[in-house]
């Protein structure tokens, strides 16, 4: 490098603290959401912390996780003006394939806690989840939510967010700013409505989250999806703000095939949740109403 010119195709990024910043942001995130879930975790002194601040516990891993995503993909666009070429972007391709296959194994182990619960609730192996459940599934007196109701609402509004993007990602293929605008704007603002809609329901469940192994699984499921449709709405609103002022080409544009592909694996999701947990899962309870 004494002449100045790099003499590989592959960028070295300078020592960064965001990795081990992150990685003690996730911690207290995931201390925070267990300590949520189980308030008696580090001792009846710390219990009655937790129940007094309640789910407010997770909100500084939440603000440290997304000021670590704010000022490390901050460096990360400053970087890719200046030495992200083809072979760096193949690499972030790769990162991002790898990243998506770990999120389905993820999701993998809720549905893995729904089936093995819904299958196997009166296994004559296991007596005790008989007594539990009542030898029947959804658990005895659990009254579900409607399946076609506000949950094919929110199918509709993912699967019409996923033509949104696709159209925005064909407009900057072909060079087009307006559409490519139009398009990343109507995706947010649908993903926008799903979150809220999913809040509404969530308010008006009629089961509660620890009421029983049914309800346990369920918010765990698609409250983890509601949470990736939030990161996956920030993530194309980070892309809207760039498409506007234009640095998105033909040629060069990875922040947002990264965040289509983040929502397409989204909408999958979501539709293995509506077909086996709203729908299938549901089985022949009784629907609560609101």
């Amino acid at each position: 490098m004494s002449d100045g010119t790099p003499k590989h195709p592959y960028h070295l990024v300078d020592p960064s603290p965001w990795p081990a910043l992150g990685a003690f942001a996730g911690f207290i995130l995931a201390m925070g959401a267990a300590l949520g879930m189980h308030p008696d975790m580090l001792g009846p002194h710390v219990q009655g912390v937790v129940k007094a601040v309640n789910w407010w516990i997770v909100l500084p891993g939440f603000l440290l996780v997304f000021a670590v995503m704010y000022w490390w993909w901050s460096d990360v666009l400053v970087e890719s003006r200046k030495y992200h070429n083809s072979v760096v972007g193949l690499g972030l391709r790769y990162g991002m394939i790898l990243f998506i296959a770990s999120e389905v194994l993820f999701f993998a182990a809720f549905f893995w806690a729904f089936f093995d619960s819904a299958i196997y609730h009166a296994s004559p192996e296991m007596p005790g989840r008989m007594e539990a459940d009542g030898a029947m599934w959804p658990p005895k007196g659990t009254h579900v939510i409607a399946a076609f109701d506000l949950p094919f609402m929110n199918t509709l509004i993912l699967l019409l967010s996923g033509t949104t993007v696709t159209w925005a990602h064909h407009a900057i293929l072909e060079g087009n700013k307006r559409d490519a605008v139009r398009g990343l704007l109507l995706t947010v603002i649908l993903g926008a409505c799903f979150t809220g809609i999913q809040l509404y329901e969530y308010a008006h469940a009629p089961f509660g989250f620890t009421d029983n192994i049914y309800s346990s699984t369920f918010f765990m499921a698609t409250g983890f999806h509601g949470f990736h449709v939030f990161v996956g709405t920030t993530f194309l609103l980070v892309c809207l703000f760039r498409a506007m002022k234009g640095q998105f080409t033909p040629k060069q544009h990875f922040g947002f095939e990264a965040a289509a592909w983040y929502w397409h694996f989204v909408d999958v999701v979501w539709l293995f949740l509506f077909i086996c947990v709203y729908w299938w899962g549901a089985g022949n309870a009784p629907i609560g109403h609101h």
